[in-house]
């Protein structure tokens, strides 16, 4: 068996590797990393007792098990799958074929863009007023407009400003601008339950994180009680920037 070992299942391996790999990533930043490690503990019983022990009775009632578990995970699951097959149909690769094929060029955020919501973000760190602005990328947010309220208006530093006044309704929850528009205020975000978040960091930063763990989204801070400027993308924060640091890093997509 060992001499038959070809290409071929060494990919379905490194395949099987990976989807297991991603799917306990997902599962962490959800905070269902327990559900995920009963699941695979059931998963290798399974296995054990009905393809190695060969046990009939208990390996007829585990198939059965099996076969209403998996409609129950798709129901348990359903908000996860659903974001890995957003994740997966956003892919830089998966959007580049598509923009091969339809001819629709990719549309870079560029200087003009940046530059309102740089200054908004370091006239508000001054004053310590605290606001949260996200970024539209590739994969869409209607899911969080929806949430807040609709404004669809140009970028301007003043509006931001005002938006994230702490007398102003719609500071207390997120902005989202898509498509070089401010689209939406007061929006709800996603909190992580990620445990290697420092605890210094509030639930701007949490929240903050949750959204760019579930898309491609730029997510930026201003604390109200530093002042200092950060920003969470895929996963990861970029503390205490500066205007510069903050304009290289908003004009990177990949």
């Amino acid at each position: 068996m060992f001499f038959e070992f070809g290409i071929k299942d060494f990919i379905d391996i490194l395949l099987v590797a990976f989807l297991l790999y991603y799917t306990y990533k997902l599962m962490k930043a959800s905070g269902s990393i327990n559900v995920f490690t009963g699941v695979l503990v059931f998963i290798m019983i399974w296995l054990v007792v009905s393809q190695v022990l060969e046990m009939k009775l208990l390996g007829t009632i585990l198939d059965k098990l099996v076969n209403v578990g998996v409609l129950a995970l798709i129901i348990l699951f359903q908000e996860e799958i659903r974001r890995f097959l957003l994740t997966l149909g956003s892919h830089r690769h998966v959007r580049a074929l598509v923009r091969f094929f339809t001819g629709n060029k990719k549309k870079e955020a560029t200087h003009d863009d940046i530059m309102p919501i740089v200054m908004a973000c370091l006239s508000m760190g001054k004053q310590k007023v605290g606001a949260l602005i996200v970024i539209e990328h590739n994969m869409p947010l209607d899911d969080v407009v929806r949430t807040g309220e609709v404004i669809d208006a140009n970028i301007n530093q003043r509006l931001i400003e005002n938006i994230f006044f702490k007398n102003s309704p719609l500071h207390d929850g997120a902005m989202v601008i898509s498509k070089q528009r401010i689209k939406a205020a007061g929006c709800i975000l996603p909190v992580s339950h990620n445990l290697d978040i420092p605890k210094e960091l509030g639930l701007r930063h949490r929240a903050a994180m949750g959204i760019s763990q579930v898309s491609d989204a730029h997510a930026v801070i201003v604390s109200e009680e530093t002042g200092g400027i950060s920003v969470a993308y895929k996963g990861q924060f970029f503390l205490r920037l500066t205007a510069e640091e903050l304009e290289r890093i908003l004009t990177r997509v990949e």
